[in-house]
């Protein structure tokens, strides 16, 4: 029978022994996680409150700032350019994820096949992500040119359009080279999350007479949830933030048709001269994004992290 005094012994040996293996770790756990927070509070949530606080303030970026309050604000949501990129950039992050997402889910599910052919697409698909915003906003501003583009190396008068000057057809145009350069990142995604599926699931999927289409919905699609969310997020969240590749392509033309949020942003501070402006342009971006993410994850349910391979 255990003794009052065996329990007690072995309590205080249990403590004995955690209490060396913290002094071996060098202390409490949490100790650990101290430099990614103070590097994370330095260069991410100090400049951050510096935005906020900018965006009270007139300021040319030269001078002295000038305390403006919530004036400032106001004049930025009454800023028709704002309120146009407001919109432009909800129709382009709606439109970059309509275009993306199931092309990356197909691209993803198809390279992830064992077939060699397979593999070597995966490679060339994967090498508009290598290339630099500029090169690809610069190779393609040539492509489209109508004066020495695709119509006239090829001779075909039908190519003649000038998609990236007509503002019914550059945003359009704009989410399709997005979309070139970023469906890469998602389809390698997708790729790894259906090579993760036991292929048990298939072959019993087999037996019981479920083609390949039924397999897709049924299995597939299922198991790749968590992968949808990531990708979804990235995506969403990605969309509010392209800048480099849409300043080299169009630079928000013509007139305003392609300026969303980011470059709007840029235009207002440096070619504006009015960075409390674009500061609160910045803090819009910054809580849109936020909010998307988070709200995203938790309709999804992915906080709850359970195994999608339950009962198995």
């Amino acid at each position: 029978m255990t003794t009052e005094t065996d329990t007690q012994g072995s309590v205080a040996a249990q403590e004995s022994a955690t209490g060396r293996r913290r002094r071996r770790s060098g202390g409490p756990p949490f100790l650990m996680a101290v430099p990614a927070l103070l590097f994370f509070g330095f260069f991410a949530l100090l400049p951050l409150g510096g935005v906020v606080v900018l965006s009270f303030m007139e300021w040319d970026g030269l001078g002295t700032p000038q305390w403006a309050g919530l004036s400032k604000w106001g004049q930025t949501l009454a800023d028709p350019v704002t309120r146009q990129a407001m919109w432009l950039t909800f129709v382009f992050v709606v439109v970059s994820y309509l275009f993306q997402a199931p092309v990356s889910l197909l691209l993803g599910v198809f390279m992830a096949g064992p077939q060699k052919y397979r593999a070597f697409l995966s490679v060339l698909y994967f090498l508009p992500l290598m290339f630099s915003a500029a090169a690809v906003g610069i190779t393609f501003q040539s492509l489209l040119d109508p004066n020495f583009g695709l119509s006239r190396a090829f001779g075909a008068e039908w190519l003649n359009l000038n998609l990236l000057g007509n503002p019914d057809t550059a945003l359009f145009v704009v989410v399709f080279v997005v979309g070139w350069c970023f469906v890469p990142l998602h389809s390698l995604l997708y790729q790894a999350g259906v090579r993760q599926i036991p292929a048990s699931l298939y072959e019993a999927a087999t037996i019981d007479g479920a083609g390949r289409i039924k397999q897709f919905f049924h299995i597939t699609l299922p198991q790749l949830r968590y992968t949808i969310v990531t990708s979804s997020t990235l995506l969403l969240v990605g969309s509010l933030t392209y800048f480099d590749l849409i300043f080299v392509l169009t630079s928000g033309g013509p007139g305003n048709a392609t300026r969303i949020l980011p470059l709007d942003m840029y235009l207002t501070g440096f070619r504006s001269y009015d960075m409390g402006q674009a500061s609160a342009i910045a803090v819009i971006l910054v809580v849109v994004g936020l909010g998307l993410g988070l709200g995203l994850n938790r309709l999804s349910g992915a906080t709850k992290m359970e195994s999608q391979q339950a009962g198995l």
